[in-house]
Formats: structure tokens, C-alpha cells, sequence
């Protein structure tokens, strides 16, 4: 990453302290009221009470004040008690909801020819200006001296200002349309600069697009008319719940995007029944109760990503793939990693492809078959391509009789947005975070959420701080929250020997439990899934993987992201899925060739599956976990799951 103080400090005093001063400007919304509302006096409120508000409206305000104080006072005072016990402890004083702060050392020194058009950035805001004043002026014209203009009709369009009140007064309608038109100008001056590496480039625009998203003025309680309006509306009442959702989260270290009460696991998210069968300090191994009276004779084994929680595969049995794939008559096994502690510090890449092959292992052992499917998703896919290289090197690649990878990359030379966090300086800053030898998983989804800030910080600060909504009920999100630790050395390895060195595609560069790993030696049947819109592993880049493997390979192109794309059950009747030429010399080749199909991509790679090997066996015996002589760990989906 580039680097530079100004920018640093800027980029600081934006996003990184945003949550305590939307504290502060909640907590001091109504000190004109003579210091606070225990201090008015009758006399002072009726001096103040705007003409045609009684005394009772002018009680609620009083009453929205004194709550804000004392829940400001309250939270400081916790805040100073956990700051004495993590001094006494010797932990990290670090709060994980101050990962932004960290996280925007890829600001870096602007370059200089950004800001040297700045009489093209003048001309262009006096033009701006005077259309909105017109377009203002002829939107009173049409009747009315308070009539908006029609939002078709203004310069700029951005769906954070769509209701009517950023159009009703000239205020709020200059300021956003300035705020966009500034934006975008800056975006493009990047974009327009010459002599800047490509890489230097995509990280300064990434730079310059979250630090515009930070400064939107819908972010703040004092530009944004509709806080306003619902703050008159409630008498401050949202500005109370607001400042009791920002201390929840400030003392949790996390923003919450869902109701906390509304899922618990094993009830109404990860609620596909089935036994823990095999455990690890790493990972447990669940296998799943069969649904149908036959089964395919090869089981599938998934292999989710340590990054997040394995229920992603298993939310409610309306989206869930593992239902579904069990309803499909599949033996369905995955794996529960374990979110890291103190215990896990020294684990490394060959601990987890270790876990994999020991997996793969198990379940050939337990249902006395030869081989098994399997699934790799995202970064446990790109461990699963360097297990098929080891079990080749070994002469053991039958023990896979195919592997499908989600979304999962490892030619990482397009490795996306994670691309702007691993120089050197924010690698050496990432192993400061974990002197307890495990990452904790909150700088994580900090980082991910950065990476989408629009829709996934400031669009919720936004309605859980300032408009002081109640929170939505939604799996997905709730799983986003469920954050994993990482351990420390695994997760610095991973970022720099494959995220930024990109060895795994360089033939014995990187080796595992004593064995070279050689991509080119893999020739397991392989399905390879991407989407289209995928920022966290871009198609193009999830399209090398058919570059390295030798194998027969079928490459699936779906719509949507790296979670929508993938998480698409055949009942939602949505998106859709492009098959082309597997063999194409590049994506955009295979794009071209390519067919476009609506709905789920599921059963075209069920009808894949089974078209490696269709033999049935019936649904007795240890297919049936827990069943009569069997011995199993607990139910499904276990204690790892559960372990924070």
C-alpha cells in the first residue's frame, strides 16, 4: 500500500472515530438546552418551547435528553473499567471496532495530480450549482414556492437520496448533489492519473471510494433531513434507541446488521439433523441424517472456510445446501472448523491440509468405500487444491473421485479487493493484532465489510444509529455477524505467501507435510463455480484455476456474489447460470461462447455429480448416523460451532 500521514489522519478522524462521534453528537443534540435537561427549570422550557408545542411534547424532549446523558455517562464509565482490566490483564487495548482506523493505511501518499485540476473542479461546481438552483427554481415554477424538483431531473442520482426531504429545501439538495458531483470527480482523477502502477492505482481508488462513502452526509446526524425529520417525529425517541444500538456495539467491538434474539443454532439456522462423528482440536466432522432410502454410494465431503461459520451451508431449510443435497440422496459429511484460541497458535497451512486429507480419510473408513466427492468452498477451496496435489504427489489422488470448488481461488494475480490489505506495513500491523497467536475474527469482518462500506456499515449506521430502527430478522446477515478467530500464523502465511506472492501456482514453491505441492499434477474431475459480481474472489480470477489443474474441469459462471452466487436454491427462482466452453483461453472467451440458464445452478451440478459415478446403496447401517452400534460424538451441529 502507499502511505501518508495527511491522508492517515484524515482517513482516521472519517471512519475510524465515526462511532464515538455519533455518540458525542447524540449525547450534545440538545445541550442548548441550558446544560442539560436536569438543569431546565419550568421557566427555562417555556422560554424555549417553539410556538405551538405544549408542555408535555416539550417533556418528551427533555426526558430523549436526560436518557442520552445518562446512557453516554453509563457507557463511559464501562468503558473505564474495561480499560483498568485490560491494563491489569496486559491485553491487547486495541478494540476491534476500531479496525477501520487501521484498515485505512491504504489511503497513502495522493499523488499530487489529484488535486491539480482544480480549476476544472470549480468550473464543474458553479455549473452544478446553478442547475440545481434551476432545476429548484422550476420545480417551484410548477406551483408551489416549496415544490421539489423531479429527482429524473437533477445531475446526480444516488439511491442513499432518494426520499423527497433531500429535495424539499435547496440545502440538502445542494449539499448531497455537491457531495456526489465531489465523489465522482475525485474517482475519476484517479482513474485519469498517469505514471501509477496498476496495483498503486486500484489501491488509491479503493482508498479514495471509502473514504467518499465515510464522508456521505447521510452519515451524519446534522445533514441528513430525514434523521431530522424522524427526530421531531419521535421527540429524539430514535436518537435514544440509536445511542443504545452504538453503545451495544461499541462495547461488543462490531456493528450488528440483524436482530441478535431472532436465530439460534441448531433451531432455526444450522438445523439439518445429523451427529458430530469425528472430532479434532481443529474440527469436528458432522455427518447428516439421510432423508431418502437410497443414497449415492460415493459421499461428499464439504470443506467450508475457517473465515466464517459452516452454516452458511445450512441456514434456514428454505435456503439450505446441505438440506437440499441431502434431500437430493447424497451422504452428505462437512466439516465445523474451530474458531482459534490461545490452543491453536501454532497452526499453519499444513495443519489444515493435514485436516482435509485426514477428513477424506475418515469418512472412506467409516462407510468402507474407496473415494469421495468433494466441496471446497472459497479459501478452503484453495486448500483443497493443494490437498488434490499432495494426494497426486503421493500417488493417492484416488482417494477424490471429484472435487467442486466454490467461488475459490488460487491464481491469486487477480486476487480482488483483499489485495489492498497485505503489503508489508499492514501485514506487520495484522501480526500486532495477535499477540495471543490467534486473529480475532472482528478485525475480519471489519475488513470484509469495508469492502462493501456503502452497504454494509454506512447504509446500518445510518438506520440502527441515527433513525434508531429496529434490527431485521435475516440468516444471512446474522451469519455475517457470527465472526471465527483466525490463527495468527496460518492467516499472515496465507495473506503473503499466496495474496501477495501468489506461490501456489509456481510449481514446489510451497510444500505441505513434507510434500511439494505441483497444481499440475491434479487431474481429478473438477467443477469450478464462480460469480459473476464476486468482489472477495473475482470470476476472472477463480477462472485461472482451469489454467493449472489437468483434469477434466466444467466451469459454471453464476449470477450474483460470493455468497448469493453460491447460496441459490432451485425453489427461489433466482439469478441465474452461464455454461460455455470449459476450455476457453480466457473468461471473456468463455463469456462469449457461453449460455445463459435461469434459476439455480444446484441441479446442473447435481446431474454433474452424478454423472462421475450414480451406484446407490441403501440408507442403513452407518449411512444412518447414531443408529444401532454406533458410536457418536453429539448433535449436530455440534460444539465448535458455538465456540466464540
Amino acid at each position: 500500500m502507499a502511505h501518508g500521514k495527511d491522508t492517515d489522519d484524515a482517513a482516521s478522524a472519517a471512519i475510524g472515530s465515526f462511532l464515538d462521534m455519533q455518540g458525542e453528537a447524540m449525547r450534545e443534540l440538545f445541550a442548548g438546552m441550558g446544560g442539560g435537561a436536569a438543569a431546565m427549570t419550568p421557566e427555562a422550557l417555556g422560554a424555549l418551547m417553539p410556538q405551538g408545542m405544549d408542555a408535555g411534547e416539550l417533556g418528551e424532549w427533555a426526558s430523549a435528553a436526560a436518557q442520552l446523558q445518562q446512557l453516554w455517562l453509563d457507557f463511559a464509565a464501562h468503558q473505564a473499567h474495561e480499560a483498568a482490566e485490560r491494563a491489569t490483564k496486559g491485553t491487547n487495548p486495541l478494540d476491534p471496532a476500531q479496525w477501520l482506523v487501521i484498515s485505512q493505511s491504504m489511503l497513502g501518499q495522493m499523488p499530487k495530480g489529484l488535486f491539480e485540476a482544480q480549476a476544472r473542479l470549480t468550473q464543474d461546481s458553479l455549473q452544478l450549482w446553478q442547475g440545481v438552483a434551476q432545476q429548484f427554481l422550476a420545480g417551484a415554477a410548477t406551483g408551489s414556492a416549496t415544490a421539489p424538483p423531479d429527482p429524473a431531473a437533477l445531475p446526480k442520482s444516488d439511491r442513499r437520496f432518494a426520499d423527497p426531504a433531500w429535495r424539499e429545501h435547496p440545502a440538502f439538495l445542494l449539499l448531497h448533489q455537491t457531495y456526489l458531483m465531489l465523489a465522482e470527480y475525485f474517482r475519476g482523477a484517479v482513474k485519469g492519473m498517469d505514471g501509477l502502477e496498476p496495483v498503486k492505482r486500484q489501491q488509491l481508488e479503493f482508498a479514495v471510494s471509502a473514504l467518499a462513502e465515510a464522508m456521505s452526509p447521510d452519515n451524519f446526524l446534522l445533514t441528513n433531513p430525514v434523521v431530522m425529520k424522524r427526530t421531531v417525529e419521535t421527540r429524539g425517541g430514535n436518537l435514544v434507541r440509536g445511542m443504545q444500538h452504538l453503545i451495544n456495539d461499541l462495547k461488543r467491538g462490531q456493528l450488528t446488521h440483524t436482530d441478535p434474539e431472532a436465530f439460534k443454532l441448531g433451531e432455526n439456522l444450522a438445523a439439518s439433523p445429523g451427529k458430530v462423528v469425528h472430532e479434532t482440536p481443529l474440527y469436528q466432522l458432522i455427518h447428516y441424517t439421510p432423508s431418502t432410502e437410497t443414497l449415492l454410494e460415493v459421499p461428499l465431503v464439504i470443506f467450508p472456510p475457517w473465515i466464517n461459520r459452516f452454516y452458511i451451508l445450512d441456514l434456514t431449510p428454505k435456503k439450505s445446501f446441505i438440506k437440499w443435497a441431502v434431500d437430493q440422496g447424497i451422504s452428505v459429511f462437512v466439516v465445523s472448523w474451530k474458531s482459534a484460541d490461545e490452543s491453536l497458535s501454532d497452526v499453519v497451512w499444513d495443519d489444515y491440509i493435514r485436516a482435509q486429507i485426514e477428513a477424506i480419510d475418515h469418512v472412506r473408513t467409516r462407510l468402507d468405500v474407496p473415494h469421495v466427492h468433494t466441496i471446497g468452498y472459497c479459501v478452503a477451496g484453495t486448500t483443497l487444491a493443494a490437498t488434490l496435489a499432495v494426494l497426486a504427489r503421493r500417488g493417492e489422488a484416488d482417494k477424490v473421485k471429484s472435487a467442486t470448488f466454490f467461488t475459490a481461488q488460487v491464481d491469486f494475480e487477480k486476487g480482488g479487493d483483499l489485495k489492498h490489505f497485505i503489503d508489508d506495513g499492514q501485514l506487520e500491523m495484522i501480526g500486532q493484532l495477535s499477540p495471543q497467536g490467534y486473529l480475532d475474527g472482528r478485525y475480519l469482518a471489519a475488513t470484509f465489510n469495508a469492502l462493501r462500506g456503502k452497504d454494509l456499515i454506512w447504509n446500518y449506521v445510518v438506520n440502527n444509529y441515527l433513525l434508531g430502527e429496529d434490527y431485521p430478522a435475516f440468516d444471512l446477515l446474522h451469519w455475517n455477524g457470527d465472526v471465527t478467530n483466525l490463527p495468527s500464523r496460518w492467516h499472515n502465511a496465507y495473506l503473503r505467501d499466496l495474496y501477495r506472492d501468489n506461490k501456489l501456482v509456481v510449481p514446489d514453491a510451497l510444500s505441505a507435510d513434507g510434500t511439494p505441492i505441483d497444481l499440475t499434477r491434479v487431474t481429478t474431475p473438477s467443477f469450478v463455480q464462480a460469480g459473476r459480481e464476486d468482489h472477495i474472489a473475482p470470476a476472472e480470477s477463480v477462472w485461472r484455476i482451469t489454467e493449472h489443474f489437468k483434469g477434466p474441469l466444467e466451469f459454471l459462471l453464476a449470477g450474483s456474489g460470493h455468497i448469493a452466487g453460491v447460496v441459490n436454491p432451485p425453489a427461489a427462482n433466482k439469478y441465474q447460470y452461464w455454461l460455455g466452453d470449459s476450455h476457453a483461453p480466457s473468461l471473456k472467451a468463455f463469456v462469449e461462447s457461453a449460455e445463459e440458464h435461469p434459476g439455480s445452478w444446484w441441479p446442473h451440478w447435481l446431474e454433474w455429480l452424478r454423472g462421475q459415478s450414480d451406484a446407490r446403496v441403501s440408507a442403513t447401517g452407518r449411512r444412518v448416523p447414531g443408529g444401532p452400534g454406533d458410536t457418536v460424538i453429539e448433535d449436530a451441529p455440534g460444539r465448535y460451532v458455538k465456540t466464540r
